[in-house]
């Protein structure tokens, strides 16, 4: 997928997330989300930050100047939980203008500097092109967890084969003692394994496109034709 086609993604999930918080009334905002620990406050209080840490990372790109995503991880958690504390109207702003800024930096970013190298939370360095899809992520994957009447099965299905090619990805990379075959019912070039250990045990996941991604990306196995009952692994 192309750059245009994943800032395509990004605005597109923005309006669906921000149409999904506008529909909450303040009491609303208290509830739980499908985030253990974290309200709807909290939620959008970190996809908001998320986009001022994205921010960062693209002002390091255009000056050369390192600017850290997070000055550490207690600092971004102390951040989200005073996010949570704003009011409805304080939170709906802060949500609004950060993706607004964070558009704005990417608008301004010359064209030979989209593949400088920034370092993520993780402390991986991905040339700051790389961060619009994880904007796209960010949107897409939380506007589910908020509980709010969307969710994968309503992805579009670009975000989602992308984002299955991502998620097997990880699994691959988080899953030593584990052999995942992963596959999308009616799509052979959607179908992976997470080992080349052929002996080792396998655990098949298989069904839609959006239950099988919804699974890998460690949010339960509600349509799963196969593997409903494997635990998957955290993820984003």
């Amino acid at each position: 997928m192309n750059g245009t086609a994943e800032l395509d993604l990004v605005r597109d999930g923005t309006q669906c997330w921000r149409d999904l918080v506008a529909t909450l009334d303040d009491a609303e905002l208290d509830a739980p989300t499908l985030l253990e620990g974290w309200t709807r406050r909290h939620l959008i209080a970190h996809v908001a930050f998320n986009a001022r840490a994205l921010g960062r990372l693209t002002e390091w790109a255009r000056t050369g100047v390192e600017h850290p995503m997070y000055a550490s991880q207690e600092a971004r958690d102390e951040e989200i939980a005073r996010g949570a504390e704003l009011t409805g109207e304080q939170l709906r702003r802060l949500d609004r203008e950060s993706a607004e800024a964070l558009a704005t930096g990417w608008d301004a970013l010359p064209a030979d500097r989209w593949e400088a190298e920034v370092r993520t939370r993780q402390g991986t360095m991905i040339p700051v092109r790389q961060t619009v899809w994880m904007r796209a992520r960010e949107v897409w994957i939380h506007a589910a967890d908020l509980d709010a009447g969307f969710g994968f099965a309503d992805m579009p299905e670009e975000f989602l084969e992308q984002l299955f090619v991502d998620v097997v990805g990880s699994l691959r990379a988080r899953e030593s003692g584990r052999r995942f075959v992963v596959s999308v019912e009616g799509r052979p070039d959607l179908e992976a394994s997470t080992s080349e250990d052929s002996s080792a045990e396998s655990l098949r996941i298989s069904g839609p496109l959006w239950a099988v991604v919804a699974w890998a990306s460690g949010r339960g196995g509600e349509g799963l034709a196969s593997g409903s009952e494997v635990p998957a692994p955290t993820w984003l």
